[in-house]
């Protein structure tokens, strides 16, 4: 599934992802590769990226939505405002405040 995460600012990831865990606004739900069409409002959490041969990867958002496009096995997020980059431990990946 390619999942993108698009804040106002800019794109913040793009790839190929075995899933994605999500903070939506009546708790986690994830969605993985080939999931059903759907449209999801998020609050404020984290969203684990779950990659196909890697660490997963953890960005925490303060709202937004997701929306699953049957076609393209394609899932858009889009946050509200800045996402923070961080690492499955928690520590920050110091991303500077001008890569906003």
């Amino acid at each position: 599934m390619i999942l993108e995460i698009l804040t106002p600012e800019k794109k913040l990831f793009s790839g190929d992802v075995q899933g994605v865990q999500l903070p939506g606004i009546e708790g986690l739900f994830e969605v993985l590769d080939k999931h059903a069409p759907l449209v999801s409002a998020l609050g404020v959490g984290k969203v684990k990226v779950l990659h196909k041969s890697a660490a997963a990867e953890t960005f925490a958002i303060q709202g937004g939505f997701a929306s699953r496009y049957f076609v393209h096995n394609f899932l858009p997020l889009i946050s509200a405002t800045r996402a923070i980059v961080e690492r499955e431990d928690g520590e920050i990946m110091g991303v500077p405040e001008s890569a906003f």
